[in-house]
């Protein structure tokens, strides 16, 4: 049974790009609907296995984009997807990848599915939606990423995988290394392509699609469809179909938007009181310096922070996102490498500390909070020099925020973020990074770096060949 509800952001067929097989013509259709369906997942025609599965963990009603895009992708068709950030996406392209694998086999070294993002915390985030509903169906669904063990990840290969969740670096090591073949890839979800336009791995991207088949099905999500999107669009899905849940800017009804103008003496006392708050808090900056000067200084305040960035290894970026999911640390201060790869329900206010760089990098920061319909606060402290630069940024992210001047104890401080006085007893570090083995440059992090096959260099070591079981791998940035 279906109930109509009304919507304020309809669900549509936005357009079909040009593509391989149609790149003569731009074909737009305006089928835009006043109103959704609020469809169930037994409305899908997904596989027992699946929607038994999805029932068990109280999953029985699809959000917006994934009610549009199921059908299309089910079907077998090249698949658009436009829609902000925690909407659902991955369940989206995920569940239509598990249903087209249901019944089949994997043979070792050939995955039969593959799922690319751009970072390593969205691959787990990703990983950690779908392994559960694959091991349901009898389907094996594993992760390559940088910063884990090059050697588990060739040994899961060998053994034979369904589903591969993959970065485009440590992938493009496994095919370089012969420890994957991608020949057998009849499906290829892209998730945030626009983010790995952005990050540069737009030509391992094409290396890696070259290898798979040119007739198999391929998914693509984005919060934004042009410039470097629509170029691989253009050559890599036939006749695809979009489907558009909510514009692209952040105009969210759920999210209050604040531009605080800051001292520069006054700066750091204003982001200490934000952050002895109540509720979880993302506080973003520029650098992995600034992310971990910025830590180290909430917590001799009394402030429970954490650090993530690009240095830090995955263990310890896995115990500083756990810490935060659990509620240990209530506060994450973290670079833009983690703006898409944080999924954190309940996040209720994003601080910009520095000025995101572009209005595309000021929505995918918004986008941790207002989650699923959600409300929150996005607040960017602005100092009198960058006034001019950030409203031009905000006026091109669609954002019409308001603006107050701020100090530390301020009355209107605390009702716009809640900020409240730091209790001043200094929080004491519980987990301790791992010493690095070997010592010296060669074994140093993020130095060397073996080129991957599409052009870019990534931290690793020199020649290239896996690491062996007894040494611990130098660590391999998504």
């Amino acid at each position: 049974m279906r109930r109509v509800r009304p919507c304020e952001r309809p669900s549509h067929h936005h357009r079909d790009l040009p593509c391989a097989g149609n790149r003569a013509s731009l074909r737009r259709t305006t089928s835009e609907r006043q109103c959704v369906t609020s469809t169930s997942f037994a409305d899908l025609n997904l596989p027992t296995p699946l929607l038994r599965a999805l029932q068990q963990a109280g999953m029985e009603e699809a959000f917006p984009i994934q009610a549009a895009t199921l059908p299309d992708a089910l079907a077998g068709r090249d698949v658009l997807g436009r829609a902000q950030t925690g909407s659902g996406k991955t369940l989206a392209f995920g569940l239509a990848l598990l249903s087209r694998l249901h019944g089949g086999k994997a043979q070792p070294k050939q995955p039969r599915a593959l799922v690319l993002v751009p970072t390593r915390e969205l691959a787990m985030q990703v990983a950690d939606a779908l392994i559960p509903l694959a091991k349901a169906m009898g389907l094996w669904c594993r992760t390559a990423v940088g910063g884990m063990a090059f050697t588990r990840q060739s040994d899961a290969l060998a053994r034979g995988v369904d589903l591969l969740i993959a970065t485009p670096g440590r992938l493009s090591d496994h095919v370089r290394q012969g420890t994957c073949r991608l020949d057998a890839v009849q499906f290829v979800a892209l998730d945030e392509a626009d983010q790995m336009a952005d990050m540069g791995f737009l030509p391992q991207v094409r290396e890696i699609l070259d290898l798979t088949p040119t007739d198999g099905q391929r998914l693509l999500f984005s919060a934004t469809l042009d410039g470097d999107v629509e170029r691989l669009v253009k050559r890599y899905l036939t006749n695809p179909v979009t489907h558009s849940v909510a514009p692209v800017t952040a105009s969210v009804t759920t999210m209050d938007h604040y531009l605080l103008q800051v001292s520069h003496e006054e700066k750091q006392g204003v982001i200490t009181e934000i952050g002895a708050r109540e509720g979880r808090t993302i506080m973003f900056v520029r650098t992995k310096h600034h992310v971990d000067r910025l830590t180290t200084r909430l917590r001799a305040s009394g402030v429970h922070a954490g650090a993530l960035h690009g240095g830090k290894t995955q263990g310890q970026r896995n115990r500083v996102l756990a810490d935060f999911k659990d509620g240990r640390s209530s506060v994450l201060v973290a670079t833009d490498v983690a703006a898409r790869g944080i999924h954190v329900d309940d996040v209720s206010l994003v601080v910009h500390v520095d000025p995101a760089a572009d209005h595309k990098d000021y929505l995918h920061r918004a986008g941790r909070t207002a989650r699923a319909g959600a409300s929150g606060t996005v607040v960017t402290l602005v100092t009198r020099d960058q006034r001019r630069t950030v409203r031009r940024m905000t006026d091109r992210a669609g954002v019409k925020p308001d603006s107050a001047n701020v100090r530390p104890g301020d009355q209107e401080l605390a009702r716009i973020t809640g900020a409240r006085t730091p209790s001043g007893v200094p929080v004491i570090e519980q987990h301790r990074a791992p010493r690095p083995q070997g010592g010296g440059r060669r074994g140093a992090p993020g130095r060397g770096g073996r080129p991957s096959f599409g052009g870019r260099r990534e931290p690793g070591n020199k020649t290239g060949r896996p690491q062996r079981p007894n040494r611990r791998p130098s660590p391999s940035h998504a």
